[in-house]
């Protein structure tokens, strides 16, 4: 009686190891074929000056280096944020702002139409700016500006469209912009 239960301890024994062989097999196999994509260097996207609220008021920023929308209450992590400036005319003036303690912005130029707008953008290969601006300001459709990093991480921005109206008696801005960085703190930003 006694050799029969000693038998199905083992039995059980071996089951159990064999079942957390399998189960950390299965997992070791499962996390070495997740796949970390690159993060990207250029792109379209869109920002706007929605303010949302938690413990404190907060809109979305892009961040460049990390390719996406980031919440302003963060410290740091964030490059440009769409403001919109008051104008003695009524209407304000949509700007661009950056989250670093200098001027930041060269506009490369203002050009007459998209199709202009994209080769002057595409054309646009290294930085050779002199003086700085603190802010993008104003931005409309078919500029293309230089944005500089607090770390000297430059970026191209083409803007392609803007919003500047009054939602539900705010002011509202939106800018949808095309952009490529250059990651590697050089002045030549990288080909298609």
């Amino acid at each position: 009686m006694c050799h029969v239960s000693s038998s199905k301890t083992i039995i059980f024994a071996f089951m159990i190891k064999r079942v957390v062989l399998i189960w950390l097999s299965s997992v070791i196999i499962l996390s070495a074929c997740t796949k970390k994509e690159p993060t990207r260097t250029s792109g379209i996207d869109t920002i706007d000056n929605i303010t949302y609220f938690s413990t404190t008021y907060y809109n979305y920023a892009f961040s460049f280096s990390g390719a996406k929308l980031v919440s302003t209450n963060i410290t740091h992590g964030w490059d440009i944020s769409i403001y919109l400036s008051p104008d003695n005319s009524g209407t304000p003036r949509l700007t661009l702002q950056a989250d670093n303690l200098k001027p930041s912005f060269y506009k490369a130029g203002d050009l007459a139409d998209e199709a202009a707008a994209k080769t002057a953008f595409d054309n646009l290969k290294t930085v050779s700016v002199t003086q700085w601006l603190d802010m993008a300001d104003p931005i409309a459709a078919n500029q293309v500006w230089i944005y500089r990093s607090g770390s000297d991480i430059y970026t191209k921005i083409r803007i392609i469209s803007t919003v500047n109206e009054t939602r539900q008696t705010l002011p509202y801005g939106e800018c949808t912009f095309q952009w490529v960085t250059q990651p590697d703190g050089s002045s030549t930003f990288p080909g298609k």
